[in-house]
């Protein structure tokens, strides 16, 4: 089969198509004939050295974590799943999972089937940013209907999703985002819009029951006082999580980091909110297995509105 693989942590250069052998489906596990495989910031972070690359074993190694495809062989015990099966997963992460790949081999327990509603692309980039944001809302914040919620950087891969998954809750959802995005952030079902670059958001909001932070750093300290008594702030930059959560504890306010989690069954409540219209996937652009390095490139500019996909034939 055909795979990016990394030889030596580095830019995107370092990305190389090649032939390597099709894997074998283990106990448990089934393989999917990859047609489309999301990608995300860990994702060169983690090819230049950084992201989760101490838990990805030794090099070569083929990057990506999501995916989504068509079910070609089962393991072992697998019963769970037929062969033909419409699937999408986000994999074994922060282990390597190599996503990059024609074919991959998914455990079940982190796969779910593909919703009609979800185009292949889309399925196939929702896995890491879908989990995210419901797993900060309902794992972490413990989201109730009524609730006011605040989403930073709402346009974003996360952000965007967050923002139906919370309006999905009942929630009385509030969203940052540019001037450029803040029609975007409406149709996603924001009830309030503000534009970060003029707003001040300690001033001008307050008694906000949940923040979820795509931001991270001053911008999500600046935040902590628009919370009411006993909310909570999810912040999901890993680099600066440490800070904000000690910020917050100095002011008196509840913050917590979170590592997303392969989770099947929270993939299939994802793809039932797709069924019924209430969650989409914004895709910035789709590029070919072997243009990786430009979606590494795209993606480390930042300035991306929605995900980035590879497709595969």
């Amino acid at each position: 089969m055909k795979a990016i693989r990394l030889h030596a942590f580095g830019g995107p250069e370092n990305l190389t198509l090649e032939e390597v052998d099709t894997p074998i489906p283990a106990r448990g596990e089934v393989l999917i004939r990859n047609r489309a495989a999301g990608v995300n910031p860990i994702d060169w972070k983690t090819c230049s050295g950084g992201g989760a690359s101490a838990f990805i074993g030794e090099l070569p190694y083929i990057p990506g974590w999501e995916c989504a495809g068509t079910i070609e062989a089962l393991g072992d015990g697998v019963s769970e799943f037929s062969v033909g099966d419409e699937v999408f997963g986000f994999l074994r992460f922060p282990e390597a999972a190599g996503c990059y790949a024609e074919y991959v081999c998914a455990p079940i327990n982190q796969i779910a089937k593909r919703p009609q509603a979800l185009s292949v692309e889309a399925a196939g980039s929702l896995g890491l940013a879908g989990l995210t944001a419901w797993q900060a809302l309902h794992d972490k914040a413990g989201i109730q209907a009524g609730q006011r919620v605040l989403v930073l950087a709402a346009a974003g891969g996360v952000g965007h999703l967050a923002v139906q998954l919370a309006k999905a809750a009942g929630a009385h959802v509030i969203g940052t985002a540019s001037s450029a995005n803040q029609d975007f952030i409406a149709s996603l079902g924001c009830d309030e819009c503000i534009d970060y670059t003029s707003a001040n958001l300690s001033v001008s909001l307050r008694d906000i029951d949940i923040i979820i932070d795509g931001v991270g750093g001053a911008t999500a300290i600046e935040a902590l006082p628009c919370l009411k008594s006993g909310g909570v702030m999810v912040t999901l930059p890993s680099v600066t999580a440490a800070e904000v959560a000690q910020a917050g504890e100095k002011s008196g306010y509840q913050v917590m980091g979170i590592r997303v989690e392969p989770n099947g069954a929270d993939l299939a409540k994802l793809a039932a909110l797709a069924e019924t219209g209430q969650l989409t996937l914004s895709l910035a652009q789709a590029l070919p297995l072997a243009e990786a390095g430009e979606a590494h490139r795209l993606s480390a500019s930042g300035h991306q509105r929605g995900k980035l996909v590879l497709t595969l034939a």
